[in-house]
C-alpha cells in the first residue's frame, strides 16, 4: 500500500462527529492523517492510534498522543474509556470483526460515539459481473480488495454494529453524488440505492439498554 493510502484523511465523516470529545481512538489509523485532522477540531482531546503496520511508526507517532502497534485480531489494550472511536475501512480486513468491534464498544464511554465505515459488496460493480458472468475477482483496491477477509451489505453491517451494543443514529452512503449515479437513482426512484452505494459510514452511540431506537438519518457522503 502507498503512503497516499495510509495517509488518507477521511473528512467525509464530519457530519457524524460529536460536538465534543475528550479521548479519540482511531483503529487501523495508518499514518494518522484523519486523527491529526481531528486534533484541530478537538484541540483538548487525547488522541490514540491503533495500527497493525509497525513500518508506519515514525509517521504515526507525530500525529497522535499515543501510538500502539499490535495485531488488531487479538486482545486490545485498555483504551481508558474513549468517547469517540473510529473504525474506518478496517473491520473488513479482520478475521472476526464482530469480536473486535465488541471489544471496542465495551471500552467506549457511556453515551460515546463510534464511527464505522464498511464497503458495500452489493454495489453494481460487484453484483452485476457476478450475476451476468459469474465473476468475483479480487483487486488491488476497492470493494474487492484482496486483503478483505469479510464482506458486508447494508443489513449485515447494521446487524454486526447493533449486536456490538451500539445504537445507529445516522449514516452516510458514498458514491451517490456522481451525475450518472444520481440519474440512475432518480430513474429507479431510489429502489436500487443499495446497488449504487459503494460504502456505508455509520455513527453509533453506546446508549442504555431499553432506550427508544430512533430511525436512522441517512445522507449522501460528500
Amino acid at each position: 500500500m502507498s503512503n497516499e493510502y495510509y495517509g488518507l484523511v477521511r473528512r467525509e465523516i464530519e457530519p457524524l462527529l460529536p460536538k465534543q470529545t475528550k479521548r479519540i481512538v482511531d483503529v487501523g489509523c495508518g499514518m494518522g492523517g484523519t486523527i491529526n485532522w481531528l486534533r484541530s477540531r478537538y484541540p483538548q482531546a487525547r488522541t490514540v492510534g491503533l495500527e497493525g503496520n509497525a513500518e508506519l511508526k515514525p509517521q504515526l507517532e507525530k500525529s497522535v498522543d499515543e501510538a500502539h502497534f499490535l495485531d488488531l485480531n487479538g486482545v486490545l489494550p485498555d483504551l481508558q474509556a474513549p468517547d469517540l472511536i473510529l473504525c474506518l475501512d478496517v473491520l473488513e480486513h479482520l478475521v472476526r470483526p464482530d469480536q473486535v468491534l465488541a471489544q471496542l464498544v465495551a471500552m467506549l464511554a457511556p453515551g460515546g460515539t463510534a464511527i464505522i465505515s464498511l464497503p458495500n459488496v452489493a454495489h453494481l460493480s460487484v453484483s452485476l459481473p457476478l450475476f451476468m458472468r459469474g465473476e468475483f475477482e479480487y483487486r488491488d483496491a476497492g470493494i474487492l480488495d484482496r486483503t478483505h477477509l469479510r464482506f458486508f451489505t447494508r443489513n449485515s453491517a447494521l446487524a454486526m454494529i447493533r449486536s456490538s451494543g451500539l445504537t445507529v443514529e445516522s449514516a452516510l452512503e458514498s458514491g451517490l453524488l456522481g451525475p450518472k449515479t444520481r440519474l440512475m437513482d432518480k430513474l429507479t426512484f431510489g429502489r436500487f440505492r443499495d446497488q449504487l452505494s459503494r460504502q456505508y459510514v455509520f455513527a453509533g452511540r453506546k446508549l442504555p439498554a431499553g432506550d427508544n431506537i430512533p430511525p436512522i438519518r441517512w445522507d449522501a457522503a460528500r
